[in-house]
């Protein structure tokens, strides 16, 4: 059986990051196909989710038992199918560290805003698949995504594609930098559960 990858990527993998892994891999946990991690571009190595992050992760279904912070390296890049990095400045190093990632990298409220609105139309190429062919299913969603570069304007304001850094800051930070994150995973995993059932009309 095939796998397909999610890498989420912030700063130091303590707060963003294993936040958007712990939900992405709730929501897509009856897929046994999806591998989903996170690292960080100065990863804080081995240490746990603030008590802040953690309490939100648990708060919206997440579980941060366990969590070890890990600095984001060239191959976990070159090894993930998507990558969903927390900010334009992670995204942008990402790419420097794997210039041909940037077909398969994206800040993840950018994608949320680039899938935004699917309908099933969109997922033709997914609905071509069979439906066990889980992996060839989720990996026609990056192609869409990065076909809608083009086709959606830009945000409001550029800092609308980022996840603000709570770390270090207030309770209302960290809330609103949940409000931020939250909504953009639950995107991503509604257009994953709608490509791995559509079938063609």
């Amino acid at each position: 059986m095939g796998r397909f990858t999610i890498l989420t990527v912030c700063s130091g993998n303590i707060c963003r990051s294993p936040l958007a892994e712990q939900l992405l891999r709730v929501g897509l946990a009856e897929w046994p196909e999806v591998t989903v991690g996170s690292a960080g571009t100065i990863g804080l190595t081995g240490q746990a989710m603030p008590p802040e992050a953690a309490d939100l992760s648990r708060h919206f279904g997440g579980d941060p038992t366990g969590h070890q912070a890990r600095v984001l390296t060239a191959e976990q890049i070159s090894d993930a199918n998507l990558v969903f990095a927390m900010s334009r400045e992670h995204r942008r190093a990402i790419v420097e560290m794997v210039p041909r990632a940037i077909r398969y990298t994206f800040t993840i409220r950018e994608f949320s805003r680039l899938v935004d609105g699917f309908t099933d139309t969109d997922l033709d190429e997914a609905a071509e698949l069979p439906l066990d062919d889980i992996v060839g299913r989720f990996s026609t969603l990056v192609g869409f995504a990065s076909s809608q570069r083009g086709a959606v304007g830009p945000p409001d304001s550029p800092d609308d594609d980022d996840v603000v850094d709570p770390y270090r800051r207030s309770d209302e930070v960290y809330a609103e930098s949940a409000r931020q994150l939250v909504p953009a995973v639950n995107n991503v995993v509604s257009l994953f559960r709608s490509s791995a059932r559509v079938v063609r009309a």
